[in-house]
C-alpha cells in the first residue's frame, strides 16, 4: 500500500463517521416529523446515506486486501409518494425548517468532503467513484433546498421527482 492508501484509509474513516451520523440524523427527523410526506423524505435519505457508508466499507475493505479501488456505480433518489403536499400546521412547518436547515449543512460538507477525496485520489476508479458520491450529496442537498425553499414560501412540502 502506498503513502496516498493510508491518507485515503484515514479520509474514509471520517467520511464513514459522517455518514453514519447522517443517517443517524436523518432517522431521527424522520421518527419525529409528523408530516407523511416529510417523514418520507428523511426516511430515504437515511437509507441513502447508510448505502454510503456501506460502499465505504466495501472500498476500505478492498483497499486493505488487494489495494484496489471498488467500481461504484451509485444510486438514484427515489420517491413513492407525490412530490407536492400543503402542510397542515404552521408549527409543523417550522420544526420541518429547522430540520432542514441542519440537514442542508450536512450535505454541503459531504460534497466538499468527497470532492476533496477525488481530487487527491490519482486512481481513476477511486477518483470517479468520490466525484459520484460528491454529485449524490449535491443532489440531496438540491432536493432539500427545494423543499426549504417551497415549505417556506408556498407552505408545502414539494420538490421536483
Amino acid at each position: 500500500m502506498t503513502g496516498e492508501d493510508f491518507n485515503i484509509l484515514e479520509a474514509i474513516q471520517v467520511a464513514k463517521q459522517a455518514e453514519q451520523k447522517a443517517e443517524a440524523y436523518y432517522a431521527d427527523a424522520a421518527q419525529k416529523t409528523k408530516h407523511p410526506v416529510g417523514k418520507q423524505l428523511l426516511e430515504k435519505l437515511a437509507e441513502f446515506e447508510h448505502h454510503h457508508y456501506d460502499k465505504l466499507v466495501e472500498l476500505e475493505e478492498s483497499l486493505e486486501r488487494d489495494g484496489a479501488f471498488i467500481e461504484y456505480e451509485g444510486m438514484e433518489l427515489r420517491f413513492d409518494a407525490p412530490s407536492e403536499v400543503r402542510v397542515a400546521e404552521d408549527a409543523s412547518a417550522k420544526t420541518a425548517m429547522g430540520v432542514i436547515t441542519l440537514a442542508l449543512d450536512v450535505e454541503q460538507q459531504a460534497e466538499k468532503r468527497y470532492l476533496s477525496l477525488a481530487e487527491q485520489t490519482t486512481n481513476a476508479r477511486g477518483h470517479l467513484m468520490f466525484e459520484r458520491l460528491a454529485e449524490e450529496e449535491h443532489e440531496h442537498y438540491r432536493i432539500l433546498r427545494n423543499v426549504y425553499w417551497n415549505l417556506n414560501n408556498r407552505g408545502i412540502w414539494a420538490w421536483p421527482m
